[in-house]
């Protein structure tokens, strides 16, 4: 049976003003728990039918606040109760404290204020990240998010990731979602709409799902093939995938979406720094002859569009969502076409922009390359598994150990 939540002007106490306190009363299972607000009322300018202060109370619109904060308190503890499907007492819904500090909003609409607020600062990739988990969850919940974070606990996600193996989910997915989850109960510890000491992800650990994927990394002699390409009679977008995994390699393993980024502004003294869009950790590494030759193979373009590679026009794509929208686009064309060329020279591997950059570290490192190096050269942010090693390394030393890509 659910508790019933009121509030009431207490007749049976008179205090020396002759005013009555006003209490909340919660009554579950024919027992009644009682609880004083802190604030008195004369009786008079009480309704009693209606459970509130009439219009000529006076400091109505404050005692009104005080009522209403009362009760969305402790009928959001009952939620989170019944939600939960924990047995509770009128009392124990009186005496519970650990909801006090916490903001109550629900799950959907904590995500949908999330998932605006990074669209409206450009970050589109982290939005539909959430935008993917929202969705889910929906299918999986089977109606509205509209329970608290206190109802995400180690036995929602077991089922949640029960409902998803019934559903074929492979574990690299199911990884993908349970860390935006986790990533998602963050923020709302931090936005004080949950409690960090309840996260379920202290129990629930993500190393469960085997995330392990096949190596996809070419060899130096099939990174070769690709490089001394003769692209002259080719297409123009397949030009454009030969050029983009060429400059990939040559560059620090750099990704699609940063080296659509590019503009002139990022080359400074024979230099390449910019930021990488994932991290936003800047790099800074030597331009080689090689990769030296792509920028300048599209130096019109440049300058009628203002980015070193013809996949951004910022005359064309101004939003962040027109920028996400076109490189998303031409990621699956170049990929295509790069699988043409490897059919074309032979490689059984299945190539894509990504190789370029897993083929980057990998033959460094089979090159006796110190990991450490290649770490900073990629530009990852991973503390536990490189930060030792990113400490010291200075650019000459980034600069040498490039020198044995070819």
């Amino acid at each position: 049976m659910n508790a019933k939540i009121s509030v009431t002007c207490y007749k049976s106490k008179v205090l020396s003003n002759g005013e009555c306190p006003l209490i909340v009363k919660i009554t579950k299972s024919g027992k009644r728990s009682l609880k004083t607000l802190g604030v008195s009322v004369n009786p008079r300018y009480w309704d009693f039918e209606k459970e509130r202060p009439k219009s000529n109370c006076p400091n109505r619109t404050y005692i009104v606040n005080i009522i209403t904060n009362a009760l969305q308190k402790y009928q959001a503890i009952q939620l989170d109760k019944e939600t939960k499907c924990e047995e509770y007492t009128a009392s124990e819904i009186l005496t519970k404290t650990e909801l006090k500090s916490i903001e109550q909003i629900t799950v959907d609409n904590f995500l949908t204020t999330l998932i605006r607020q990074l669209r409206e600062n450009g970050k589109i990739g982290n939005s539909n990240a959430y935008q993917n988990l929202r969705s889910t969850l929906h299918n999986f919940h089977g109606k509205k998010l509209n329970f608290y974070f206190g109802a995400i606990d180690v036995a929602f996600c077991n089922k949640f990731e029960a409902w998803m193996r019934k559903n074929q989910f492979e574990d690299t997915t199911m990884s993908y979602y349970f860390r935006t989850l986790r990533a998602t109960y963050n923020k709302a510890v931090e936005a004080k709409c949950a409690v960090r000491e309840k996260s379920p992800f202290i129990e629930y650990k993500l190393s469960r799902f085997c995330t392990k994927t096949m190596k996809r990394a070419l060899t130096k002699e099939n990174v070769k093939k690709i490089l001394e390409l003769d692209c002259s009679n080719m297409s123009e977008k397949a030009c454009l995938a030969h050029d983009v995994f060429a400059f990939s390699y040559y560059c620090g393993g750099i990704s699609l979406v940063d080296i659509s980024n590019l503009t002139p502004e990022n080359i400074m003294e024979g230099r390449l720094v910019y930021e990488r869009q994932k991290t936003h950790g800047i790099i800074n590494l030597t331009i080689l002859d090689e990769a030296q030759f792509f920028i300048d193979k599209y130096k019109t373009y440049q300058e009628q569009a203002g980015y070193l590679f013809p996949i951004l026009d910022n005359r064309k794509h101004v939003t962040p969502m027109q920028k996400y929208n076109r490189v998303r686009k031409l990621c699956s064309q170049i990929n295509s076409e790069l699988h043409k060329i490897a059919e074309k020279l032979g490689i059984k591997e299945d190539v894509t922009t990504y190789v370029a950059r897993h083929s980057f570290a990998t033959i460094l490192k089979k090159s006796g390359v110190n990991i450490g190096i290649i770490s900073q050269a990629l530009g990852h942010q991973d503390i536990k598994t490189t930060q030792i090693y990113l400490d010291s390394f200075d650019n000459e030393q980034i600069d040498e150990a490039m020198k044995n890509l070819l």
